[in-house]
């Protein structure tokens, strides 16, 4: 595939994108502005996410800490800047890139990552913010707090910011969550974000959750920013 061709293609899927989430943000009654696309880039190689921020996508996301620091060295967008995302798992030894990097960590799943990464960013000037990762869909696998944990553990994470800010709040649905399960999940995060924000006197304002197959749902329960991938590389990968 040529390069203009690719772009091209990119182009399409972008404006399509964008256009389904605000066409999503208005039938739930909000602003189209309210909502942040992140464009997932996992799936493609430096060249092809490049293309991506140059057919109008400038907050990507990465998912795992080596793709990040490959993606971020290899790209350079001055006319174009770019807000780079942490997605995936942080693992506390490898989380002193991320930190140089990312603008945005949305997987903070413990007190000693946060802890760790608030390390990190005091020997900086580049200051990340982050959000807490839940698990809304109570799978054994997914990480995160559960809302309960949550709850108790809301203070210490509270006590230990720093350098780095805890904005909101991060979750997905279950892997066999479909429609009205969804947002039923999706609804869960939103209701512990009021909660949280009441109870501690704080403001989180964003929501991370909703990806390709469901931001739909997630735009209706209130989702600020949405994780979108593999939609926005139709046709330009296999």
């Amino acid at each position: 595939m040529s390069s203009e061709i690719e772009l091209q293609r990119l182009r399409e899927n972008w404006q399509r994108t964008v256009d389904d989430v605000a066409d999503a943000a208005t039938r739930a009654g909000r602003d189209a502005a309210s909502v942040t696309i992140v464009g997932v880039s996992k799936y493609v190689d430096a060249i092809v996410a490049a293309n991506l921020i140059e057919a109008g996508c400038h907050d990507l996301g990465e998912s795992r800490p080596q793709q990040l620091v490959e993606k971020f060295d290899s790209i350079q967008t001055p006319s174009c800047p770019v807000r780079w995302h942490m997605i995936g798992n942080v693992q506390r030894n490898k989380s002193k890139r991320v930190v140089e990097i990312a603008d945005v960590i949305h997987s903070v799943d413990s007190i000693r990552l946060l802890e760790t990464m608030q390390r990190h960013a005091s020997q900086q000037t580049h200051l990340p913010t982050c959000l807490i990762e839940v698990n809304i869909s109570g799978e054994p696998d997914k990480h995160g707090f559960t809302p309960q944990q949550l709850r108790l553990e809301m203070p210490d994470i509270l006590r230990c910011e720093g350098s780095i800010r805890v904005v909101g709040l991060m979750g997905m649905a279950g892997i066999d969550a479909q429609g009205d399960e969804a947002r039923r999940q999706f609804a869960s995060l939103r209701n512990l974000r009021d909660e949280l924000a009441k109870t501690f006197a704080v403001p989180l304002p964003e929501l991370s959750m909703g990806m390709s197959g469901d931001f739909v749902e997630a735009i209706t329960e209130g989702a600020t920013i949405v994780r979108i991938g593999s939609r926005l590389f139709e046709g330009v990968v296999g």
